[in-house]
């Protein structure tokens, strides 16, 4: 299993003109095929006049579950080029549809080709790309003693608890990358002399905000 998937981060549509054509980029989430078809289906029916609704997906863990269709466009013109830039931005659990307009003036193979990636990639780069990322989520158990400067000294580094929770003791839950753990866990040591034990580690998965260029930053709220 993956620790670090990257997918649409949600829902939209952009549009382009090419000669007289109109093309809409629709992108969306999918987990399953067929929550992905039933995202065809609908934008399908809300363009039913429209000459082509071409289509690509890649759904799941690899090797992914990956589908295309050209929906009478030339055979390998539309859907193909499509789940291409699916897979150049190595995205799954997305599902991409360009409906088309037919203005009249034909392309031609190439021209196919170029309008149907351009209208693909246009949506997603409108719509962005998040990240998701596995995480180590786990409690730290302190005594009131030692509770509320530990407290303090978490929201002044900048690592908010996810939840606090008063019992005999203070469970203070969080979540963080795997990688810190060491350097955390001696930290919290540090803060408490000692005293505070970590309890209840799981691994968890949780949305990033991602950027190609400048990697991930802060966590989305699930």
């Amino acid at each position: 299993m993956s620790d670090r998937y990257l997918m649409t981060a949600g829902s939209g549509s952009t549009e382009l003109e090419v000669r007289k054509s109109r093309f809409i980029g629709h992108v969306a989430r999918a987990t399953t095929e067929e929550e992905a078809r039933a995202v065809i289906a609908r934008i399908s029916k809300e363009h039913w006049n429209a000459s082509h609704n071409c289509y690509a997906w890649s759904l799941g863990e690899y090797p992914r579950l990956q589908r295309s269709g050209d929906d009478g466009e030339p055979s390998g013109t539309a859907g193909v080029p499509m789940l291409e830039v699916l897979r150049q931005r190595d995205l799954t659990d997305t599902v991409l549809i360009v409906t088309r307009y037919f203005g009249g003036t034909k392309l031609g193979a190439g021209g196919l080709i170029r309008a149907y990636s351009s209208a693909a990639t246009a949506v997603i780069e409108h719509v962005g790309i998040a990240e998701r990322r596995q995480l180590a989520r786990f409690a730290i158990i302190a005594s009131f003693e030692d509770a509320g400067r530990l407290e303090n000294a978490l929201r002044a580094a900048g690592d908010e608890p996810d939840e606090v929770a008063y019992s005999e003791y203070v469970a203070f839950t969080m979540t963080i990358d795997p990688a810190r753990q060491p350097e955390f866990f001696a930290w919290v040591a540090e803060q408490t002399s000692g005293r505070a034990t970590i309890e209840h580690h799981e691994a968890v998965f949780a949305e990033v905000r991602f950027d190609p260029c400048l990697a991930t930053t802060g966590l989305y709220e699930e």
